[in-house]
């Protein structure tokens, strides 16, 4: 490679990030007509994706310096946006979390996020959004998007993306198939899922509910939906994941963001209904801090079965 290449890619790189900076709203004071500029934004979205978390994480996983971040923080505490409290297990350490005014700041951004974001790709073809999404794909991957997902304990293999036309009905056939093949359930399954799915359309609230899709190479590998139950209480339905993309973290990942959407919507608690044969989804809420607060035996959908409720504070 000459100087001459190198340095004509050089100026294509700078020309592409000129461009971008100024397409998707960057350089104005406020972050989509928010108050917080570009990097306080983006403070306030790590800390919308745990519950509990570290100045310390927050500064490596964005690459910030402390000195920077602190100041940042002390703005947020001022604002009412965060709390700190002493970690039971270590008095040494500070946790960080969002408040309710934070939550809605977060989804306030969140929001305009989305519907920014919609607004670049409704005017183009189905076949380029799906070609700017995967071009996407590829300058994070060279950049080196792998290695720091890697860094923070994400699998680089997916994405999550906000449902879109079709996919409910997708979500519908796949669960029909995979119930009846694993677990034995008859057609009465197939059209409950139906019936959730139709509703979620009909009565779709985005500041309040979500369906997020994990795909990989434009196949769906999975969902999972919040759909309001209560002022104070979000639900969470329609989990699944692919057999053949088990174990890549998926499941995991979907639950994430669906519990950090519900909280930054200024829900209090989550829960769940389940049945006891779905042992690794169960496994999975576990770990995810969600505790069993009833059972009752059912026969639904073919089968006798142990219907279960899990409840998660938010």
């Amino acid at each position: 490679m000459t100087d001459a290449a190198f340095e004509k890619r050089v100026a294509a790189l700078r020309r592409f990030n000129r461009f971008y900076t100024q397409k998707i709203g960057v350089l104005g004071e406020g972050l989509l007509q928010s108050p917080f500029p570009l990097t306080e934004a983006r403070v306030i979205y790590e800390l919308a994706q745990v519950k509990d978390t570290s100045a310390s994480r927050i500064a490596r996983d964005l690459g910030l310096d402390a000195g920077y971040l602190s100041r940042i923080l002390r703005r947020f505490e001022r604002g009412g946006l965060i709390r700190r409290r002493v970690a039971a297990e270590d008095r040494r350490r500070t946790l960080l979390s969002l408040t309710t005014k934070g939550r809605r700041a977060f989804a306030a951004l969140d929001r305009r996020s989305r519907e920014e974001n919609a607004g670049l790709l409704r005017p183009l073809p189905e076949a380029s959004q799906k070609e700017l999404a995967e071009a996407m794909e590829r300058i994070e991957r060279l950049l080196g998007g792998d290695q720091a997902a890697s860094r923070q304990g994400r699998r680089p293999s997916f994405i999550l993306r906000p449902h879109r036309a079709g996919d409910i009905g997708w979500v519908v056939h796949r669960h029909g198939v995979l119930y009846q093949r694993e677990y034995g359930f008859d057609a009465t399954f197939e059209a409950l899922v139906a019936e959730i799915g139709a509703g979620f359309l009909r009565r779709f609230d985005p500041a309040r509910e979500c369906c997020w899709i994990a795909e990989s190479d434009g196949r769906i590998l999975g969902s999972a939906f919040v759909v309001r139950q209560s002022r104070r209480v979000a639900k969470l339905r329609l989990v699944y994941v692919e057999p053949e993309a088990r174990g890549l973290g998926i499941g995991r990942a979907l639950l994430d963001a669906c519990i950090a959407f519900a909280r930054a919507a200024g829900y209090r608690t989550m829960t769940l209904w389940t049945n006891d044969v779905l042992t690794a989804a169960r496994q999975l809420y576990e770990r995810a801090g969600f505790r069993l607060v009833a059972r009752e035996r059912h026969h639904s959908f073919g089968q006798d079965l142990m219907g279960e409720n899990w409840d998660l504070d938010l």
